[in-house]
């Protein structure tokens, strides 16, 4: 079965009739689990194995976003309410125990995704912390000392590899700069881009991964029409040229409200642009099937990237 170039929610707890039948005609690039997919652990234990086995791959790629904090899919399971990313940036520098805290923090997602057949979670957030805009990224935001940014960002990225499962870096090219959230609205900046090279796009200049996730913002100066995620200038010239990423960029989820028009319309746009993969969240199987007709196969960079991905999930155990 043909892979193609997008990331798919799931409507519930398990797989139905409906989807089973549309996936078994048309392969994503992954499927993404969030709270309305997780009752228990066995229970996503069960369907990640479902999925895995619908595919006939047992390292098809499953996503989650489990940072920590307010964004804590397992938060009907374990409560991490109080271990943001801004926490540890904060106790970095004035804790003598921070590594044997930020160990068993980042241990405990790591086993559990692991135990539930997860494999790539779309961490860490290298967008940078502003206070004036706190309520945006806020304390998902490990500092607003980009060097803090990198350093536990790296970390964090050596933690996951080492367990043998993969990251996101995200929001790329950096999403702190904004008191707009793109869930709702379209973010813009007019912030310079010396300011942006020097500030926010700093980040992701000295971390990698083979995966980043795009930001819906526009930054009115770089390019005053598209935002980042549908500009190609942003991803050629910031994002592949330089910033020097060099994995596979998939798009922060085309239903948000950042993105005006159809569904359709932002799928084109986004691919056009230089993504390599969509990111579809909402589990509307409708909008899935005609996304299905439109979103083409990955190409043979994307193809390359992925099974040096799926090589190394779990491969130290």
């Amino acid at each position: 079965m043909k892979t193609h170039a997008i990331i798919f929610g799931i409507d519930s707890f398990k797989l139905n009739l409906n989807e089973i039948t549309f996936f078994k005609k048309y392969k994503p690039w992954g499927i993404i689990l969030f709270s309305r997919n997780i009752k228990n652990l066995e229970q996503v234990k069960n369907l990640t194995t479902s999925i895995k086995d619908l595919f006939k791959d047992k390292n098809f790629p499953i996503l989650i976003d489990q940072e920590g904090g307010m964004v804590n899919r397992f938060k009907n399971i374990i409560n991490l309410e109080n271990y943001n990313a801004k926490y540890f940036g904060d106790i970095y520098n004035n804790d003598p125990k921070f590594y044997s805290k930020f160990d068993k923090f980042l241990k405990i997602n790591i086993s559990i995704l692991k135990y539930c057949g997860i494999n790539i979670n779309t961490v860490p957030v290298l967008d940078l912390f502003n206070a004036d805009k706190k309520n945006v990224i806020g304390n998902r935001s490990f500092s607003t000392n980009y060097k803090i940014v990198v350093k536990l960002s790296k970390y964090l990225i050596k933690s996951y590899k080492k367990s043998g499962l993969e990251t996101v870096i995200k929001h790329i090219p950096g999403h702190g700069c904004t008191s707009i959230d793109s869930h709702f609205a379209l973010p813009q900046v007019n912030l310079s881009l010396d300011y942006l090279k020097n500030n926010d796009f700093r980040t992701f200049k000295k971390v990698n991964s083979y995966l980043a996730m795009s930001a819906h913002i526009l930054y009115k100066n770089i390019d005053p029409t598209r935002c980042a995620t549908q500009s190609k200038k942003i991803i050629n010239d910031i994002i592949r040229k330089y910033l020097s990423f060099r994995g596979i960029l998939m798009s922060d989820d085309i239903c948000m409200k950042a993105l005006s028009g159809s569904i359709l319309k932002n799928a084109k746009l986004t691919l056009d642009a230089g993504c390599n993969v969509l990111l579809h969240c909402n589990g509307n199987l409708d909008q899935m099937k005609k996304l299905s007709l439109i979103v083409p196969e990955i190409d043979n960079f994307t193809n390359k990237l992925t099974k040096k991905i799926k090589a190394n999930f779990y491969k130290f155990n």
